[in-house]
């Protein structure tokens, strides 16, 4: 009984899995349950199921070499609420024995013995993000596209988080995610995002967390059985603008800057034009 109740207990806190492959493990955040195309893959990648209080919420490709996430994938689901506050990050990053559950990281090296040192050198930490000028932590999937507290929680992993233009940051890109985000998607009935920081030469925390040198968004809506639209964004980090592309220019300009073949955002249903 005891042994259950452990198990239970482990079964209530939030999850989050380092998996083999998305269509595996959280296909539903991808339309059509196609995940973007190797394309994007950086050398040393990890598939990170979000998952917070027993629930799966949305999907990042992470880069442990860059510390920063790839993309991020969700459900387009906005609701009021609160912003929420505290920072979370992923145990598994540092092997499979550690917990499946996303924590903070005084949990982890008061309750589970494991040094700053240790963590640290799986992923990016708190201490990466202090004393910034000019920059501050930008959610890829941001707590706004959510509709309740634990949605909204599980964003503020450090999984999901990028050294963004703090001008960028609260203006034209929060602009995108709050504003043209609600017009594009009137009339849509499900609307899957993909959304990305292209790796950048510049880095933050004395060489340790890579400042990515665009952002980018992508989306794609159900509108109904036969209809779908789609659009997409990008920004330079160190500008507060952003150019509003077609899912096709978008997928041609990640081509380029990424240089690893032809990339692919989202199953061919989506329309490019």
């Amino acid at each position: 009984l005891l042994l259950l109740q452990v198990w239970a207990s482990c079964l209530w806190l939030g999850h989050s899995e380092v998996v083999t492959s998305f269509e595996s493990s959280c296909p539903q955040f991808f339309f059509r349950e196609t995940p973007p195309n190797e394309a994007l893959e950086p050398e040393n990648p990890a598939w990170i199921c979000q998952r917070y209080k027993n629930q799966y919420f949305f999907a990042t490709l992470y880069d442990r070499q860059e510390r920063i996430p790839v993309y991020s994938a969700y459900i387009y689901e906005p609701g009021p609420g609160k912003r929420p506050k505290g920072w979370l990050v992923e145990p598994q990053l540092m092997g499979p024995s550690y917990p499946k559950t996303m924590e903070k990281e005084w949990t982890l090296i008061n309750h589970y013995n494991v040094s700053t040192e240790k963590l640290s050198e799986s992923q990016a930490v708190l201490q990466d993000y202090k004393n910034l000028t000019g920059l501050n932590r930008g959610h890829l999937n941001p707590n706004g596209h959510h509709h309740d507290y634990n949605s909204r929680m599980a964003t503020f992993t450090l999984t999901n988080i990028v050294p963004q233009d703090e001008k960028l940051n609260g203006g034209a890109w929060n602009n995108y995610e709050q504003q043209t985000m609600i017009r594009n998607t009137q009339g849509c009935d499900i609307t899957y995002v993909v959304v990305g920081a292209v790796p950048g030469n510049n880095y933050i925390a004395k060489g340790r967390v890579n400042k990515p040198s665009y952002l980018w968004s992508s989306a794609c809506c159900v509108v109904d059985n036969n209809h779908r639209k789609a659009w997409a964004v990008i920004a330079q980090n160190d500008q507060n603008q952003v150019q509003l592309l077609t899912l096709g220019e978008l997928e041609d300009t990640l081509t380029q800057l990424y240089g690893r073949g032809q990339v692919s955002l989202f199953d061919s249903e989506c329309p490019r034009e």
